[in-house]
């Protein structure tokens, strides 16, 4: 026989973990419903940059339309059109890591864009959960031009610069909506590994990439890839 005394601390191991799961249901949606409104001030990849930040925020609304065009043609060419999950991409990346080679990614930019507001980088499956919460979140009550609007505000460009406006200060020396397609594209073409890539004068693989960015430019236009922004 379970005496009352005894039962208690059973419900109090059940009760805490439910409380913060609560609780963190409550703070994750105040803070989406907040960002969807107002620039998120900081994130933790800019706080644990021990480069230092340089940002400066810019509306959606002038930033170069070119720009957001090659980030679709370069990490999600079906931003549009899904609800946060590329299962196609995640498959084919997790198909192409399993073989060897180069690591590729299936993260869209929703997901990106969870991780770098939210979270932080690396973690694994358990930061992945976490992710996927977040991105659900993001997509019910910000948007599309939401998520890309902070999205191009956000991600790392450079050596501690965050954000298209900021990289297309240090890189061309003018803001982001005066971006040439060319422009563009070079930024685009840093984003997966903004610390060991440059947009001026890029070589190699960088090179390349960028130019086959600006290539798919006119595509994404053309084909209506960006018809949600």
């Amino acid at each position: 026989m379970v005496t009352k005394a005894a039962g208690r601390p059973r419900r109090r191991w059940i009760s805490i973990p439910l409380k913060i799961l609560m609780w963190f249901v409550i703070i994750s949606f105040v803070l989406v419903v907040i960002f969807r409104f107002v620039p998120p001030p900081v994130t933790m990849t800019m706080i644990m940059d021990g480069n230092g930040i340089t940002k400066d925020w810019m509306p959606l609304s002038e930033i170069d339309p070119d720009m957001p065009r090659a980030a679709i043609a370069a990490e999600d060419s079906k931003f549009c059109s899904h609800h946060g999950f590329d299962a196609v991409a995640i498959a084919q990346a997790m198909r192409h890591n399993a073989s060897g080679g180069r690591v590729r990614g299936g993260s869209t930019i929703s997901q990106q864009t969870a991780k770098n507001v939210f979270l932080f980088q690396g973690g694994g499956f358990i930061r992945k959960g976490f992710e996927a919460w977040f991105t659900v979140l993001i997509e019910a009550i910000w948007g599309k031009r939401r998520i890309m609007e902070v999205y191009l505000n956000v991600a790392e460009t450079g050596i501690g610069t965050y954000g298209v406006n900021a990289g297309s200060m240090r890189y061309f020396h003018h803001d982001a909506s005066k971006l040439s397609p060319s422009e563009a594209a070079r930024i685009a073409a840093v984003l997966p590994l903004p610390k060991k890539r440059a947009a001026i004068a890029p070589q190699g693989f960088t090179r390349r990439y960028g130019n086959s960015i600006q290539r798919r430019i006119g595509m994404v236009r053309n084909e209506g890839l960006d018809d949600c922004l």
